[in-house]
Parts: structure tokens; C-alpha cells; sequence
């Protein structure tokens, strides 16, 4: 359970794949502060590397507002993402290549202030 500012949320990633939407659960368990907004995104992670060293590029593939205002507490607000097939494939790793992927949870408060809380995702093709 990520501890977002002066806030308990819980996200349960319930099933994922490259050909399959992503289902998730959010739920606020408590905050004092008033909630703005909640926002995924789902970011592509691809690091290279050599003798010298690693180089890391996340790019951002999709943004999804999936409340506006603040939500109430303790209730479950379903997800389910498709991802984009053009930008997205199934997780690879080899010694000097890496494709990753990573879902954000970017909460926005009323004071403007932004707190992201990141999950690391495996997309696999079966």
C-alpha cells in the first residue's frame, strides 16, 4: 500500500497482457488532503547499455484521467486499460537491452501540488 502525502491508497493490479486490457483497482483507503484529480499513465522503459555504462529513456504511452474531484473513500474505481499496440510489446530483457513497462498513479490535489506512486508491469504475450 503506497503512502501518497497524507494519503493510503491501495492499487491492485488484477491482470495484465500486451493483447489483453490491464484490470486494476484503486482504492483511496484515507486522505486529509482534497483530491483534484487521478490520473494512469502507462510509460515505456527502454535502457541500453555498453562498456561505459547504461542509458535509460521512459516515454510516456498513454494518459488516462479516471477521476475528477475528489472520490470517496474506501470504495473500489475500476481500470481497464487497453494498451496500444503499436507502442506497446511483451517485456524484454537481454545483457546489453532492456524493454520495460511501468503504470503511474498521479494523484493531483486542489493545491495543485502532484504525487506519483509507480508499479513496474510485465507484459508478456500469452
Amino acid at each position: 500500500m503506497p503512502r501518497l502525502s497524507s494519503c493510503l491508497f491501495k492499487a491492485l493490479i488484477l491482470k495484465t497482457g500486451e493483447d489483453t486490457p490491464a484490470s486494476l483497482l484503486l482504492i483511496v483507503e484515507h486522505c486529509e488532503a482534497q483530491i483534484k484529480s487521478i490520473e494512469i499513465q502507462l510509460v515505456r522503459v527502454e535502457t541500453c547499455g555498453c562498456a561505459e555504462g547504461f542509458a535509460k529513456d521512459a516515454t510516456e504511452i498513454q494518459n488516462i484521467q479516471i477521476a475528477d474531484g475528489d472520490v470517496a473513500r474506501n470504495m473500489a474505481i475500476p481500470i481497464y486499460m487497453v494498451f496500444p499496440r503499436l507502442f506497446t510489446c511483451p517485456s524484454l530483457s537481454t545483457n546489453n537491452f532492456k524493454v520495460d513497462f511501468e503504470i503511474n498513479i498521479v494523484v493531483v490535489f486542489v493545491d495543485d501540488h502532484l504525487v506519483t506512486e509507480n508499479f513496474p508491469l510485465k507484459l508478456t504475450r500469452f
